[in-house]
């Protein structure tokens, strides 16, 4: 089943239980999926496109979040990480930060980088290897850890 089809099943779910907040996350979803399609001209989009829109998706409502909670605004803040939530269930499953040190050790030992200067080519690599299923901000602090030591 494509995106777009259990993103609607979800909705429609979401409309009979009266679940504004995943409703919402959802119209969002479907949203970006739409603008997609007609801005590539292709309207066909791949596993990887799917995975990179979900993904801007949780970021943004996580970043939000953040902002929100920082500006002790957990009214707004809640919402927020509730839809990030929601978004999430359609992404591949999310690695542990033990996982994440193993491959990106793996990738260290494979390009054979030297310090911060390498830290580029090995985050290009990381990120197609673990696409949608780590954060990029995890990733980065893990590569800085491992090439500064």
């Amino acid at each position: 089943m494509s995106l777009q089809a259990e993103v609607m099943t979800a909705m429609k779910a979401a409309m009979k239980d009266k679940n504004q907040t995943a409703l919402a996350a959802l119209r969002a979803v479907k949203s970006e999926i739409l603008l997609a399609q007609t801005s590539g001209g292709n309207s066909e989009l791949t596993k990887d496109d799917e995975i990179k829109i979900l993904s801007k998706l949780v970021k943004q409502r996580k970043d939000s979040a953040a902002i929100f909670t920082a500006q002790n605004r957990l009214d707004l803040a809640d919402p927020e990480l509730a839809q990030a939530e929601v978004i999430s269930q359609f992404l591949p499953e999310q690695l542990n930060e033990d996982a994440i040190t193993k491959v990106v050790e793996n990738v260290i030992a494979k390009v054979g980088a030297q310090g911060m200067k390498d830290m580029g080519k090995v985050m290009g690599i990381v990120n197609k290897q673990l696409a949608g299923q780590a954060d990029g901000k995890t990733i980065s602090t893990i590569v800085k850890g491992k090439l500064m030591s």
